[in-house]
């Protein structure tokens, strides 16, 4: 690899890697201490369905995240209130991180591992900080607030080691602006998350230092930050410095950052009020500001384009509706394997990735439930890998068939991919597939990934017929690979 030195005057010229824009499937990883209560509310909405049906200050009283536990815990009222007094009386969630290390000694990061590479992904990325402040590693530069405030394991190291043994690359989450080890008021609306989170130097210094340490001690490929980042730094620094040290990584666009002017928005209530209304439209618009810091991806939570996106973007969601682990979420909660398939395949022929998240217990246990879908996804990717892994968007995203099948689109090089988005269940009564507004060269031959054979196939007008010569075996997705057509 050409040896780049970058600054903070020229990290736009640092081009997307090709292997992020192949590898498609990333696991999430939310670790901490909310892993020993694990509770959020269960009310069958994500957070964008939540948010704009009720608004902030609903959401964040019954927010379904899990790891967002020790905020819903500081709302007076709230469910998880209303939880950690009948289960854990008075108890400090601070005093989590004692149960919490004792448990992750039976952690195996060889079998985070291996299942990863079983679910066909091409990298992981770890919450080494997630905003209750708790580090994963550690650190030369502890905690100034609570002593001793961090894993008992290096675990972005000896995960790290592992995925990396697997041929995965490893990237590294960190909570950059909010720290709640540093801030006692809970987030109860949109102005109030704007507003939270320390401007203080010493809390500039200190996530500083973490993210250099970060990369000098992991040489992590991705720098995954989260929620913003103080003001009062030059984040282009942090850039520039990590693309000298590894130029083949990438960086997301989180490390927004807020005017120091605009930390005390949440105080004051007309201000407040505007700041809410504002929200409120964008996220019923469906529109997003666009970050205007440098990054070499976007990442909309639990949310999916509806059209191709020139920029390289990733989705990230968990299984379920929460990241960290929610033992009351059951099967209804999480995504079918159907499911799953369709919304990755969707994701890819739009230019994405899909960073899927894990939520394991306190003990290192991924759930059984997350363990299969991940297992049923691997298995189709077995089969279906090729038109996936290394693929790019096509001229247009999608099709349906004559009965409204939807049909995604990839391609690689001049090999067309027409994924057919089939329910499981009936998949071996389709015997034809006319796919509408097709137009396909005469001379292409059309096979299904997973038979030897070419299928016998026909133009009628706009639309392709192809005639399967025996039922389609039981799978959620079918990808025909049309040579010489893309």
């Amino acid at each position: 690899m050409t040896n780049y030195v970058y600054d903070k005057n020229n990290i736009s010229n640092h081009a997307l890697p090709s292997w992020f824009d192949d590898a498609k499937l990333g696991i999430f990883i939310h670790w901490g201490l909310f892993s020993v209560p694990a509770f959020a509310p269960i009310e069958g909405k994500d957070m964008n369905e939540m948010l704009s049906e009720h608004g902030g200050e609903y959401h964040f009283a019954h927010n379904p995240y899990a790891e967002w536990y020790l905020n819903s815990l500081r709302i007076t009222g709230s469910q998880t209130h209303a939880y950690h007094e009948k289960h854990y009386g008075n108890k400090a969630y601070e005093d989590f991180a004692k149960d919490f290390n004792e448990a992750m000694q039976k952690w195996d990061p060889s079998m985070w591992a291996d299942l990863f590479k079983k679910a066909g992904a091409r990298y992981a990325v770890l919450v080494t900080k997630h905003h209750d402040g708790f580090t994963l590693w550690p650190s030369a530069y502890p905690n100034p607030r609570k002593p001793g405030y961090h894993a008992s394991r290096d675990v972005p190291g000896e995960l790290a080691a592992a995925v990396r043994k697997q041929g995965l690359k490893m990237g590294l989450y960190y909570s950059g602006k909010l720290d709640w080890t540093f801030t006692s008021g809970p987030i109860h609306d949109v102005a109030s998350m704007l507003a939270n989170g320390s401007i203080e130097k010493e809390y500039v210094d200190y996530a500083n230092h973490h993210w250099h340490e970060l990369i000098d001690k992991y040489q992590p490929d991705i720098l995954w930050n989260d929620i913003g980042y103080p003001a009062g730094t030059d984040v282009n620094e942090i850039f520039g410095y990590y693309y000298s040290k590894h130029p083949g990584g990438v960086i997301n666009d989180r490390f927004i950052q807020i005017p120091k002017s605009a930390s005390n928005l949440g105080k004051h209530k007309f201000i407040s009020r505007f700041v809410n209304f504002v929200a409120g439209f964008y996220l019923k618009s469906g529109k997003e500001p666009r970050p205007k810091i440098h990054h070499d991806f976007t990442t909309p939570e639990y949310k999916v384009y509806d059209h191709i996106i020139d920029k390289k973007w990733e989705c990230t969601r968990g299984i379920g509706l929460s990241f960290g682990f929610n033992q009351y979420e059951t099967e209804k909660d999480y995504l079918s394997l159907d499911a799953l398939v369709h919304l990755f395949v969707d994701i890819v022929s739009k230019n994405g990735n899909l960073l899927l998240n894990v939520g394991p217990m306190a003990d290192g246990t991924i759930p059984d439930i997350q363990v299969q879908r991940l297992l049923g996804l691997g298995a189709w990717l077995d089969t279906n890998g090729e038109a996936i892994y290394g693929s790019r968007p096509w001229t247009r995203a999608s099709a349906s068939t004559e009965n409204g099948m939807q049909v995604r689109f990839t391609k690689k090089g001049t090999d067309l991919f027409a994924i057919l988005l089939t329910p499981s269940s009936a998949a071996p009564s389709v015997k034809e597939i006319r796919i509408e507004s097709l137009d396909i060269p005469a001379s292409s031959p059309v096979q299904l990934l997973g038979m030897q054979s070419d299928l016998a196939w026909k133009k009628e007008g706009t639309a392709i017929v192809i005639t399967l010569d025996k039922a389609l075996p039981a799978s959620p997705a079918h990808c025909f690979k049309i040579p010489g057509a893309a």
